[in-house]
Formats: structure tokens, sequence, C-alpha cells
């Protein structure tokens, strides 16, 4: 009996930590510094819009700018971002094409 009640605990641990691990989806916003002013991303709404990959294109979940603008083989964050955040947004109308459409100073 108490191997069971023991192997069921085990398993619920395991369960609820796989559970947490494939809920976690980042943060809901995203705020991203740049010159012309800060662009927040609604991390949230885009989840739904595309898969993951789309974006973290590496398959790990990290920051942009911990490759872009950090490693010389990524393009500059600036041109990966206006690369593929206008292009969609050109698909995906009614979202911004315009600078101030998501730089807010």
């Amino acid at each position: 009996m108490k191997k069971m009640v023991v192997l069921l605990m085990v398993v619920a641990f395991v369960a609820s930590t796989a559970f947490v691990a494939i809920a976690d989806n980042g943060p809901a916003k995203i705020k991203l510094e740049a010159k012309m002013g800060t662009v927040t991303l609604d991390h949230t709404k885009h989840q739904g819009l595309t898969d993951c990959a789309t974006c973290h294109h590496t398959g790990e979940k990290v920051s942009c700018k911990s490759c872009h603008g950090a490693k010389p083989e990524a393009p500059k964050a600036k041109k990966a971002f206006h690369k593929l955040c206008k292009s969609c947004h050109k698909k995906n109308k009614p979202a911004p094409t315009k600078c101030k459409g998501c730089h807010v100073k």
C-alpha cells in the first residue's frame, strides 16, 4: 500500500511539473527599446496567431537579442525584427506597418 501511495505521489509530481513546463509561454508583453520608440509586443496575442518556431527559429525560447546584436553571424535585431514583423503584418491586416504603429516614444 505504501509503495502505491509513493508511486502515485511521484506520478502526480512529474505530471504537474510537465504541465507547468508546457504552460510556461513566456511573458504576456515584451518591450523592445528602440531609437524610434519602444515597441510593446503583445506576446500572448501573437502566440495564438502563429507557431513558436516563426519567431523562436532556433528552437529555444530565449530573448531575440541574445543572438541578434550579440552574435556576428546573426542579423542585427532591427533588420530581423523589421523583416519578420513587417512581412507578417502586411499579410495580416489590420496589423500596423507604419513606424509609429509599433514604435511609441
